[in-house]
């Protein structure tokens, strides 16, 4: 061991923060705004200081936005506030009862109280090809700089998975004049976080905008020629040519030390109203905390968006200074693609019914789901007025008149005196 892994191993913070995204930044940021004068650490696998990610898959690979404006805090904020970076980490092991983390060289970290904000991995695909050069990810900035160093020599591209990622990466790539094929295995894009209206919506758009759209599409293999991707083997047979694929199937949760070490979870790790989870004094917050939250009924549940991240680490940073708070936020998240801006307000999944508001031709509309008679989550596409009056909507559960919520004429915000759950 050198010296310098020796002062590592013998280094100690009050609290130590695993993580350096949304979750992580806000997590440092809130504990000093509540005048926490211990000592803080964020530990990051990256290389960088905390940065957005959301911009990856937009207007970074578009060249629209240098990196720097990315950072969610420039570089003297945290040397102001006495926070340290220790980037270029990757935490593998926990050690609840020595209060002590391991990073994969090696080295030891002491703490008081830790928060593990890690978020998770790019879901990677399983099948033969899979780490052939020429198949990328999107999830950190690495993984865009090299699919933008590969762009030049590159005409077609194959984008697996319809979801968020994988459409907004397949219009910003079909505006820099690729050819681009989406393969998605279920019936229609977005089935995991919106209903069959807005589904159509978007395949219509990338239709319109010459991607080549393929729902049902089951991959079977990459294809390869000299090491390098040359297609995609579709179940049936068929080769979708590329020499460059995308691929856009989700994240897993980045927990696997914590539940090493006992903690409770799976598809992440549970933590309870105020983000703690089964360990003492750990707590997690973002896209690995598996939650019951409100909005879903009370069901356990992950949700990766800026929100969550940002929102469960300020409930954590009440509890650590004596203050505690449950969460209990709407969701809401976003997405952009071509000239469309995309923003939901609470959740949809599980509801019974969809009411288009306005005329999705328009390319101005919302879409309002309900369950059960109650309002529970909003779709709203260059729509930002229904966005923000629809969110006391969601709040409250209200009840709604699908004809009056129906009619853009009316003000959502003149809907307020709907009946609420008692």
């Amino acid at each position: 061991m050198t010296a310098g892994q020796r002062d590592m191993a013998i280094s100690r913070f009050d609290v130590l923060i695993v993580g350096a995204g949304h979750g992580g930044a806000q997590a440092a940021t809130a504990l000093r705004q509540r005048h926490f004068e211990g000592t803080i650490a964020i530990v990051g696998e990256e290389p960088e200081i905390p940065y957005e990610r959301p911009p990856l898959s937009k207007e970074y690979l578009a060249g629209e936005k240098p990196f720097e404006r990315l950072l969610i805090r420039p570089p003297a904020f945290w040397v102001e506030r006495e926070v340290e970076m220790l980037t270029g980490r990757r935490i593998v092991a926990v050690d609840p009862a020595a209060h002590v983390v391991t990073t994969a060289d090696g080295e030891t970290i002491g703490y008081g109280q830790l928060v593990w904000a890690a978020g998770g991995h790019a879901r990677k695909l399983s099948c033969a090809g899979g780490d052939l050069a020429g198949v990328h990810s999107v999830r950190t900035r690495a993984d865009v700089d090299k699919i933008m160093a590969e762009l030049g020599g590159t005409t077609r591209i194959c984008v697996i998975g319809g979801g968020y990622i994988g459409l907004e990466a397949a219009a910003v790539l079909t505006k820099l004049g690729k050819q681009v094929t989406v393969l998605e295995a279920q019936d229609r894009v977005l089935a995991r976080v919106a209903g069959v209206a807005l589904s159509r919506f978007f395949e219509a758009e990338h239709r319109a905008h010459g991607v080549d759209l393929r729902l049902g599409a089951m991959v079977d293999c990459i294809e390869a020629r000299d090491g390098r991707v040359a297609g995609v083997r579709l179940a049936g047979g068929e080769i979708a040519p590329a020499e460059m694929v995308i691929v856009g199937i989700g994240i897993t949760a980045a927990v696997e030390p914590l539940l090493a070490a006992g903690a409770e979870g799976g598809n992440g790790v549970a933590v309870d109203e105020h983000g703690r989870t089964s360990l003492p004094d750990i707590w997690a917050v973002g896209d690995c905390a598996l939650h019951a939250n409100p909005f879903a009924e009370g069901l356990p549940i992950r949700l990766e968006s800026v929100q969550n991240a940002s929102d469960m680490a300020a409930v954590v940073a009440r509890c650590i200074t004596g203050e505690p708070e449950p969460y209990h936020a709407a969701p809401w998240f976003w997405s952009h693609q071509y000239d469309l801006r995309l923003q939901t307000i609470g959740l949809s999944a599980g509801h019974d019914r969809e009411v288009v508001r306005g005329d999705p031709a328009s390319r101005s509309f919302s879409i309002v789901y309900l369950k059960q008679g109650h309002v529970v989550a909003l779709d709203c596409v260059n729509a930002t007025k229904d966005y923000v009056q629809g969110r006391a909507l969601v709040t409250r559960r209200a009840i709604v008149d699908p004809a009056r919520l129906a009619d853009p004429a009316i003000m959502l915000k003149e809907l307020g005196a709907a009946h609420e759950y008692p």
